[in-house]
């Protein structure tokens, strides 16, 4: 294993309030010990009580901004999150082909927790049909996974495993489903590779505080895949992460609706 620090790119959108998008991003590439460089997708109006309003840049900005950082850094590992819209997803994929980074997380970001739209109907197509190919793992939550499927949200671990399944016979070689929508005190993950499926399990940890939580786990993901020999114990410890991050939120007072998970719990 190289003991060499490892760079890492976020391509997503900008959340002012600090928890989720490129700042959730960069705090965990920090905590996770790699250096993060970013391509902002989107500006964001938000806090801790919701999404107030959305700037998009051209998607020609976003091809500008993935050919500075890609043709200059060498970069490990890819962690994308908000597109936005078709553009973007199209200027995003086709950097993808131009340099080939040897490992992209794509976190599906399509609805803020206060259900706020983040990908346009137009961009859903385009991201399963041009970028989920792309992606060594996908990671959507069950309504995610019910959106890019047009399919029925799944209420079940069995159900989320064949939505799994379905997902990764679209293209992407991994797909990470994430079990927090589901009903219960246990918010299990499934694990869905080619040499076959694993369950993450993990008690739901109470706190209200789970702003950014996606974004974190993505890009813990991310941080975490170099360093590790495979996949499943890259996800594996970057729920461990997350878990603490979680647990530890009360230490933070950020906001008056739902703050974010405490990146930096190790340290402060």
């Amino acid at each position: 294993m190289s003991t060499s620090i490892h760079n890492v790119l976020a391509i997503a959108g900008s959340d002012s309030g600090g928890g989720a998008g490129v700042q959730a991003d960069l705090k965990t590439f920090s905590a996770l010990g790699v250096y993060g460089a970013t391509v902002i997708t989107a500006l964001t109006a938000q806090n801790t009580h919701g999404v107030q309003s959305v700037y998009t840049p051209p998607a020609e900005f976003i091809s500008a901004q993935l050919d500075a950082v890609l043709s200059d850094i060498k970069i490990d590992a890819v962690k994308i999150g908000m597109l936005a819209n078709a553009g973007i997803v199209r200027a995003v994929a086709a950097a993808l082909h131009r340099y080939r980074p040897a490992h992209v997380i794509l976190d599906t970001v399509m609805l803020s927790k206060s259900k706020h739209a983040l990908l346009d109907t137009e961009a859903i197509v385009t991201l399963r049909e041009e970028l989920m190919p792309l992606a060594e793992l996908v990671t959507p939550n069950l309504p995610e996974a019910a959106m890019l499927l047009e399919q029925d949200c799944a209420t079940s671990e069995e159900e989320m495993v064949r939505q799994g399944e379905a997902l990764r016979a679209l293209g992407a070689r991994a797909v990470l489903m994430k079990g927090g929508h589901l009903s219960g005190e246990f918010s299990p993950d499934w694990l869905i590779e080619a040499n076959g499926n694993a369950r993450l399990g993990g008690a739901r940890v109470p706190s209200i505080h789970t702003h950014g939580t996606g974004c974190t786990l993505s890009s813990a993901i991310a941080a975490l895949r170099p360093q590790r020999l495979d996949l499943e114990s890259a996800v594996s410890d970057a729920k461990a992460y997350l878990t603490q991050a979680l647990i530890n939120s009360s230490r933070l007072k950020v906001g008056s609706g739902i703050g974010p998970a405490h990146h930096f719990y190790q340290w402060w």
